[in-house]
């Protein structure tokens, strides 16, 4: 059996070649950014995340594009993410996390690295952090509501958000003024240290949705339960920090 990073590399390989045929001189990088440029793609749970960077992004121009995304749609993976360099740049105020999170992880297969020199506005990223955690927990209650009774509904829950929360909690790192780890376990339990939050919840979470612990271990109810409050504390914690203006540098 092809090993599944090699058979992402060949579909990675092959959209590169795609999409340099289909855009020609209008291309200027490809780049994957995401858990598979970090070192943490799970084959179940794990997208291959790709941006491109083009110098015309005009319907004629998308519609050049269109074949290799429809191809790109039929490996199962997310389509392709489009901009111009200009675009980009201008867009780092209002996706800070997004563009933070790519230019520090993320791996140049075609072009130029347009991210390298990417300036991110600090007070904007703080802003966001906390607009994110708050909108994720909100949406995280609204579905849990639809969940409870339901074992096998609320692993899932849990297992499809804890990748974004742990995102998050990088991120109020940072907002801290602190290094932020790579790896989701060490994120967290960095976090977990400096704010003081029970963070076995989230951790159970990890390692079901990893496959290192099988659910029947775990009450769902009560994984759920310190899942929960770990959220409700990291983002009280984050929104204390900025109201007090004690938020480090980013």
């Amino acid at each position: 059996m092809v090993p599944e990073n090699k058979i992402g590399e060949s579909k990675i390989d092959e959209f590169v070649s795609r999409i340099r045929e289909a855009a020609k001189t209008n291309l200027v990088s490809v780049i994957v950014f995401g858990s598979a440029a970090a070192g943490d793609f799970h084959p179940e749970f794990s997208n291959l995340n790709l941006f491109c960077v083009v110098r015309d992004s005009s319907f004629a121009s998308l519609q050049a594009l269109a074949p290799v995304a429809k191809w790109w749609d039929k490996q199962k993976q997310p389509p392709p993410l489009f901009m111009t360099r200009d675009e980009m740049e201008r867009s780092a105020d209002v996706f800070s996390i997004e563009l933070m999170d790519m230019k520090h992880r993320h791996r140049l297969v075609f072009g130029e690295d347009v991210l390298k020199d990417l300036v991110i506005p600090e007070t904007l990223h703080r802003i966001q952090v906390e607009y994110e955690l708050r909108e994720k927990l909100s949406l995280l209650r609204q579905h849990l509501l639809l969940a409870s009774g339901n074992d096998s509904r609320m692993w899932v829950l849990l297992t499809r958000s804890v990748s974004s929360f742990v995102t998050l909690f990088r991120h109020a790192l940072l907002v801290q003024g602190h290094d932020a780890p790579v790896a989701k376990r060490e994120a967290v339990q960095t976090l977990a240290t400096q704010i003081g939050f029970d963070a076995s919840g989230v951790l159970h979470v990890l390692d079901v949705r990893e496959g290192k612990a099988e659910r029947r271990k775990f009450d769902v109810t009560e994984v759920f339960s310190r899942y929960l409050a770990a959220l409700e504390q990291v983002t009280a914690a984050v929104d204390r920090m900025l109201d007090s203006g004690n938020a480090g540098p980013s």
